[in-house]
């Protein structure tokens, strides 16, 4: 009769001793996050509210934008997690990493069902080590000839498109291109006139490439750091104001123009190179005033590649997509130059690019960079929206438009 006794004392107790076991069970969620972050700001009230629900759960934050520390430390997690996307949110759960964060009923339900197991996993006393990224959740969207495209990542492409064909009608680039394709005329060989300026062209985009680079990595360097993205918009700002100046007031005070102290040296190689007979000398002249053009061009619009690639550095891409997107946005930077000389090449034209032509290019591309610059230097999360892109565009081309008429005669 004891042991009976005993036996059902025991077995009344164990549920008890186990819930209390189950209470004692603490799963710790790191959040890392960005103050400038949407996605960041959708998810933290979530998180929050899973406190309240689980008593057991604990959340720590990190704000990674304006803390140097809490960026690396975010940095290290990702490389002892397997390396990949640096993007923000980041939310540990366990030995799992998520990167992203859609909404609640998408990204959340994910995370919760990860805590929920996490849990269930510390109650068994498993002892949890590693860790590895895990994907928050994407929703993709079938576009014809191009296949699935995640809907989070759809204005980063037409982002790149606007801006590099934007950034493509660069005054400076045209001034070079014209001139030399004026000079070639007088040959009156179409293969020759073709020959240089493809050569001009593919080398404009490709210095054009290794200067993108360049800004890519300084900026994949600096990671999340607010500061950063404020100094890019601030130079970005500085740059439109003297492109919007050059349109009212040419030829006055500072510029971001070619000198006119060194067109007379891009004149005399532009000279010799029309002259040249060998193939070989032809092909490297052309190489050399490829290159120091562009020196002088990258001056016209250097907050426009600025302030792309701190965007691309904030949308948490692979190396291989953010080395993509950048040949993506330097093909379409040099459609504008590949179309003239082709036009060129066809009709024998001697068209040079005009004042009042130069003048609207440096109003639209100072606009576009005024733009840019204000949203990246103060809430550069609205950089993510298609419509806000678009908008830009719309609204530089419009204010270019409707000022145009007040640039004339003023220099």
């Amino acid at each position: 009769m004891n042991r009976f006794a005993l036996a059902s004392v025991i077995l009344l107790i164990t549920p008890l001793v186990n819930a209390q076991q189950l209470e004692n069970v603490t799963v710790v969620v790191d959040f890392y996050y960005s103050n400038t972050c949407p996605h960041c700001a959708e998810e933290k009230p979530f998180l929050e509210g899973l406190m309240s629900e689980f008593p057991w759960l604990e959340v720590r934050q990190f704000e990674v934008s304006e803390d140097r520390d809490n960026a690396f430390l975010f940095a290290e997690k990702i490389e002892e997690c397997g390396g990949g996307a640096s993007s923000v949110p980041g939310t540990l759960v366990c030995d799992r990493l998520y990167i992203g964060y859609i909404d609640d009923s998408i990204s959340g339900n994910i995370i919760r069902d990860s805590i929920l197991e996490c849990h269930e996993r510390l109650e068994k006393g498993e002892n949890i080590t590693g860790c590895t990224i895990a994907d928050a959740g994407k929703v993709n969207v079938e576009i014809p000839f191009i296949g699935e495209v995640e809907v989070s990542q759809l204005s980063l492409p037409l982002f790149t498109v606007v801006l590099g064909g934007l950034d493509g009608f660069n005054p400076c680039a045209f001034f070079v291109l014209f001139f030399l394709l004026s000079l070639l005329i007088h040959a009156k060989s179409r293969r020759r006139m073709l020959l240089i300026g493809l050569i001009f062209v593919f080398f404009s985009g490709l210095i054009y490439f290794i200067f993108m680079s360049a800004w890519l990595n300084f900026f994949l360097l600096m990671k999340e750091i607010r500061l950063i993205t404020t100094l890019a918009g601030v130079v970005a700002i500085t740059v439109a104001v003297f492109n919007i100046k050059d349109a009212f007031w040419f030829r006055q005070g500072p510029s971001l123009s070619i000198p006119e102290s060194a067109k007379p040296k891009l004149f005399k190689r532009m000279r010799a190179l029309v002259k040249a007979t060998e193939l070989q000398s032809m092909i490297l002249g052309t190489i050399v005033l490829a290159v120091a053009a562009n020196t002088y061009e990258l001056l016209c619009t250097a907050g426009l590649p600025m302030v792309y690639t701190r965007v691309l550095t904030l949308s948490g891409l692979s190396s291989l997509e953010n080395y993509m997107y950048l040949a993506l946005y330097n093909l379409v930077y040099v459609m504008p130059l590949l179309t003239i000389v082709l036009v060129f090449t066809l009709t024998l034209g001697s068209r040079k690019l005009g004042e009042g032509e130069g003048r609207m290019l440096k109003l639209m591309s100072g606009f576009m960079m005024l733009a840019l610059g204000l949203i990246l230097a103060f809430i550069p999360e609205l950089l993510n929206d298609l419509v806000t892109s678009v908008g830009i565009v719309i609204t530089a081309v419009g204010v270019s438009v409707i000022l145009m008429p007040f640039t004339r005669d003023r220099s």
